[in-house]
């Protein structure tokens, strides 16, 4: 099974095949801007000699990040980096190569928007739709992130599993495509300021994930529509301040 973005995140571990080397070396590079926009590939036999795999290992890998928008081969031209806007960002392996090179303020603002526009109806339509064995697991998940015992590590991976609940229980499988963008932006959580370094504020994510779930058993949509949006507003102000307060270091 793949790593997920936070498992690679957390444990900086990645895939070792020769395909997954291929497709991850030239998908950062696309990423970082070090094969720009418009730029040719080396051609096949360079590739493969670069890489030490057979031709077969790297059309395979072309044909991977192609998939992803990534690139696009033209007869008599070459293989060329296509623009940015055809990019899949709902790619897991995309968010994570956006996370490998470093991402800006307006990546993950972007982040909490596409949030905003999909999880809060999510959890109106779990009010409405989510079985009470499914809302009994979400109360589960969400008292779990009170743990005193939790390492930012620990934390991202419940609130992560809280998440993804909410989304199966909207009864709604399009959802299941958002799940790499929350993961994303729990990553950018995680890596940029953790309330679990503090005490007090453990409690106030599991007390706001709570009254999700409290929104939810009501069957009160509008409830829990507010009760997710404030949840990904508090996320969102959380990593502009740990980003202000970095720049502000460094301008010091």
């Amino acid at each position: 099974m793949r790593k997920g973005l936070l498992e690679t995140v957390i444990t900086g571990a990645g895939t070792r095949t020769s395909h997954a080397q291929v497709v991850n070396e030239l998908g950062r590079s696309i990423i970082a801007g070090e094969i720009p926009v418009g730029a040719t590939l080396p051609g096949d036999a360079e590739l493969a000699a670069r890489f030490k795999v057979s031709r077969t290992v790297l059309r395979e890998a072309m044909k991977t990040l192609a998939a992803k928008g990534l690139i696009v081969p033209r007869a008599r031209i070459g293989t060329r980096v296509t623009p940015r806007q055809q990019w899949n960002l709902f790619d897991s392996d995309i968010l994570t190569w956006h996370f490998t090179v470093g991402v800006t303020e307006e990546f993950l603002l972007h982040l909490s928007e596409i949030r905003l526009a999909f999880e809060p109806h999510a959890a109106a339509l779990s009010a409405r739709f989510a079985s009470d064995a499914e809302i009994s697991q979400m109360m589960r998940l969400a008292v779990a992130m009170g743990d005193p015992a939790h390492s930012a590590e620990t934390l991202a991976v419940a609130d992560l599993k809280f998440h993804l609940a909410v989304l199966e229980g909207s009864g709604n499988p399009f959802f299941h495509t958002i799940g790499s963008l929350i993961e994303a932006a729990l990553v950018g959580v995680f890596k940029l300021s953790s309330p679990a370094a503090d005490r007090g504020k453990i409690d106030d994510v599991a007390a706001t994930h709570i009254r999700i779930v409290e929104e939810i058993r009501r069957r009160d949509e509008d409830g829990a529509r507010r009760a997710m949006e404030n949840v990904i507003r508090v996320g969102r102000d959380r990593v502009v301040g740990a980003i202000e307060a970095r720049k502000t270091a460094v301008d010091g």
